[in-house]
């Protein structure tokens, strides 16, 4: 997974400008979230949490770690709930973003894909 993301990291790092240089996005998911970093601020800026109480907390503790201040999270049911709250606890702004609005990645569609398409994007 992490060399995926590293191969679309590098072929799309100078297609599209990042917006807000701490921003941070989740593709939601029922199983598990991936999560999206700016490229400069980590080895692997793209991680994978599931969605366990204490797994979102490590979410969230990374975030923090990584300084960022924004997140987007696309998400097409209510998984999106317990992780919103949580981030919102800890004083992130976040944004849930409808995964229609969202849908156009370039290239093949993938939760690595979508999540670092998203955090480009983030106001």
């Amino acid at each position: 997974m992490t060399r995926m993301a590293s191969r679309l990291s590098r072929s799309n790092k100078d297609a599209l400008q990042v917006v807000h240089p701490h921003a941070a996005a989740i593709d939601v998911g029922s199983c598990f979230h991936v999560v999206a970093i700016p490229l400069d601020q980590d080895a692997l800026p793209v991680r994978t949490f599931n969605t366990f109480t204490g797994d979102l907390c490590l979410l969230a503790d990374w975030l923090g770690e990584k300084q960022v201040t924004i997140v987007a999270m696309e998400s097409t049911g209510v998984y999106w709930i317990p992780v919103y709250e949580l981030l919102e606890e800890r004083g992130f702004d976040v944004i849930l973003v409808n995964a229609r609005d969202a849908k156009n990645v370039p290239g093949r569609k993938t939760d690595i894909n979508d999540a670092q398409w998203l955090q480009r994007l983030v106001p």
